[in-house]
Parts: C-alpha cells; structure tokens; sequence
C-alpha cells in the first residue's frame, strides 16, 4: 500500500516537472524567437494560432450562442425588468470570468489537444524527431514552443471571441424577449467588468492553452515503439488536460478571492 502510494506520488511529481520544464523553455525560447526573428518557426507559431483557433471558431460561436441566451434567461427569471443592472453585473461574473475562459478551454481539448498529442506520437514513431535533431534543427524549439504558445494565443483571442458573442446575444434576448432596457444591462457590465476581471478572464484563457499544448506535446514524446501507443497518447492527453485545466480555474479563482 505504502509503495504503491510512494509510485503514485513520483510518478505525479515526475509528470508535473516535465511539463513545468516544457512551459519553462516555451516561454523562454518564445522571447528568443521574437528576439532574434526565426522564420520557420514563428511560421509553426502563426499556423498552430490560425488552426487551433479557425477550426474552433464555429463550435466556439455555436456554444457561446447558447449560453449567452441560456444564461440570460435564467438570470431574467430571477431578477425582475426593474434589475437589469443586476442582470449585467451577473452575466460579468458567471459568463466572462468563469464561463468563457472554461469552456473554451473544453473545446481546444477535444479539438487540438489530442491532435497535438497524436501528430507528435506519429513523428516520434516514425523517428522524424531524431532525424530533426540529426539535421541539428533543434526539436524543443521547432515542435513544442511554437505549439504551446500558439495553443496559448489562439484561446486567448477565442475566449475574448466567446465572450463577446455570449455577452450580445445575452443582451438581445433579455431586450426583445423580456423588454429590459438595454442601457440598464450595460449599465450592470460597464459597472461589474472592471480591468481585474478582464485580467482574470484573460489570464486563465492562456494558462489553459498552455497547459493544454504542453500536456498534448509531452503525451506524444512519451509514445514507445509501439503505434498503438499514439491513440493513448491522444486520450492520456485529453483527460489530464481536463483534470489540470480545472484544478487551475479553481486555484486562480481562489488567488483572486484573495
């Protein structure tokens, strides 16, 4: 029992260094990229920003859609027409500080962080990794950074996207379904979305990108010698993406409470 406790703790300890490793020399090597201005691999950043946030664009718009008129409504049913302030005070602290951030971090999971995972675990298999690193093109800078920070990009950009859809379609309903004025609700979200709250949101939309890319990528480099080992990548991937991503909406929400 003991032993198996002491494995399991290792074995989580080993995990969380080498993605801290994997965000520590994104981040480091990304200055340096831009520093010095290498093209190849700020063109692997630009493609991984447009197909991590273009492919989700239609789902983000879809889901936003939906929430913002769910949310509202609920909302509505609760606070009279006479309360729209509150409305909008409300939709600021349950759709853009928490919602959207989240959700969007849900569908870049299902979406990209599996793909990232199984495209590296291809790469590994088929020993184009080494043959990179026999070019001497260095694999850490040309793979992983421009993968974590485009991830990191691109749901930061969909996060502000989902937050402006949610918020007008929000709007639109309560004014025409449940005639509450307009400026009333505005009124609510210009007084409730202070710079702190922009800075919350903002802030966990990139920690979850790059948690999301860095546990994709570490996934694929730990596939074997076996190609069975790369839909595990892409499903070990996916469910410890999901675990991370909320135990730090949980622990940035709490630093913030502080």
């Amino acid at each position: 029992m003991i032993t198996a406790i002491g494995r399991k703790t290792l074995s989580v300890y080993i995990a969380s260094a080498e993605l801290a490793a994997l965000l520590l020399g994104a981040v480091t090597n990304g200055f340096s990229l831009f520093r010095k201005g290498r093209r190849p691999i700020f063109q692997v950043f630009l493609r991984q920003i447009f197909f991590t946030g273009n492919e989700a664009l239609q789902v983000i718009f879809v889901i936003s859609l939906a929430v913002g008129v769910a949310i509202i409504s609920q909302i509505s049913n609760v606070a009279d027409a006479g309360r729209g302030s509150l409305i909008g005070k409300i939709f600021v602290w349950v759709v853009i500080r928490e919602l959207g951030p989240l959700i969007t971090a849900l569908v870049i999971i299902a979406r990209s962080g599996s793909a990232i995972a199984i495209e590296l675990g291809q790469m590994k298999y088929k020993g184009e990794i080494q043959y990179l690193e026999t070019l001497g093109i260095p694999g850490e800078q040309y793979l992983l950074m421009p993968r974590i920070l485009g991830v990191g990009v691109a749901l930061f950009i969909l996060n502000i996207y989902f937050n402006i859809v949610a918020v007008s379609s929000g709007i639109l309903v309560a004014s025409l379904g449940w005639q509450i004025p307009v400026a009333t609700i505005k009124q609510g979200i210009i007084s409730a979305l202070s710079l702190q709250e922009l800075f919350i949101s903002c802030a966990k939309s990139l920690i979850f990108g790059l948690v999301i890319a860095a546990v994709g990528c570490r996934a694929g480099l730990n596939v074997g010698d076996s190609i069975t080992h790369i839909p595990q990548a892409g499903t070990r991937a996916v469910m410890l993406s999901l675990i991370l991503v909320f135990l730090s909406n949980v622990l940035v929400s709490l630093i913030y409470l502080l």
